[in-house]
């Protein structure tokens, strides 16, 4: 009898004590209803500060299809993903964040899309409750990725979605430590669709994420996915040296034939302040890529597990 396949939930988690038992009595109800596949929930706690642990250790004692995985320390959203996936024994991954802003009913449209031969299939949104402002903000993230990247990212692309196993197995080939989940994705290639959908607002406890956390995560996409701005360096010099060099031969030249036309040093300062700035910024941009160069480097572990509930071992 040929085995039935399974679709792994991946779940990270940080402090979330207002929405496991929900999320688990939600995403339990809709999969035992609504699916034909058999299926796993991963729950990966990035050491919340709160009650997330407890009340994860209790729901999988009860429920052995709950995976538990409990980090060292908190490594970050793309860290407790990563160890969400290394545990994941589907045929099909999902990944949906423990709030459920992202409806749990839109897996039903992924599934069906994979079945249809699709390997990713990802969600988009089309409407968020975030302020004028955070959409902006990320409007323009989102136009700067797609455009400086070498691969593929569209707009308002989420890390909610579906992918098949053999994307998963070749994510597993990638032993980069600076990781952007979306950006790999990207990278790997794979049968890609997309389904467009409405974020909704958060009903319970508040979101761990600041104005600061999204931009680390941008800074993970364009200095992970993209060299332009080291090639912006390259021409920018290039063109900075031959208009100086243009301009003191053109300055020589009134200096000798009509006297020193600069009779203040407002127009030196202003020099200065322009090619130090611009020099500042240079060294900036060099900076992070030596910094992912040296994280790369120190190929220390992207996560160290603390306790396990219901799994014995990462899956390769």
């Amino acid at each position: 009898m040929k085995k039935k396949k399974t679709i792994s939930i991946c779940i990270p988690c940080y402090n979330e004590e207002e929405n496991i038992v929900s999320t688990y009595s939600t995403l339990k109800n809709f999969l035992t209803k609504n699916i034909k596949y058999d299926y796993e929930l991963i729950f990966v706690d990035n050491c919340s500060l709160d009650k997330t642990r407890s009340l994860i250790l209790e729901i999988a004692k009860k429920d052995k299809k709950v995976k538990g995985i409990f980090l060292s320390r908190n490594f970050g959203p793309e860290s407790s993903g990563h160890a969400a996936l290394d545990y994941a024994t589907g045929d099909g991954i999902v990944v949906i964040a423990a709030d459920l802003q992202d409806p749990p009913e839109l897996i039903l449209q992924f599934i069906k899309k994979w079945e249809e031969g699709y390997d990713i299939v990802q969600g988009t949104y089309k409407k968020t409750s975030d302020n004028l402002i955070m959409k902006f903000i990320r409007k323009l993230y989102y136009y700067i990725q797609k455009n400086v990247s070498f691969v593929d990212m569209p707009q308002n692309s989420t890390g909610f979605g579906l992918f098949d196993r053999k994307v998963l197995l070749a994510m597993r080939l990638l032993p980069e430590k600076y990781r952007f989940g979306r950006g790999i994705l990207g990278w790997v290639g794979f049968k890609r669709t997309f389904i467009p959908y409405e974020r909704k607002k958060r009903l319970r406890g508040k979101s761990s994420y600041n104005f600061f956390d999204y931009l680390k995560h941008a800074e993970r996409g364009i200095f992970g996915f993209s060299y332009l701005l080291l090639d912006l360096m390259v021409y920018g010099g290039f063109l900075l040296t031959l208009f100086s060099f243009l301009f003191i031969i053109g300055y020589l030249y009134w200096v000798i034939a009509y006297g020193n036309p600069i009779k203040a040093s407002i127009p030196l300062m202003l020099a200065i302040v322009f090619f130090g700035s611009v020099l500042l910024l240079a060294m900036s941009i060099l900076g992070k890529y030596i910094q992912v160069i040296v994280e790369e480097t120190k190929n220390r572990p992207v996560y160290i597990v603390d306790e396990v509930i219901n799994s014995t071992k990462k899956i390769k």
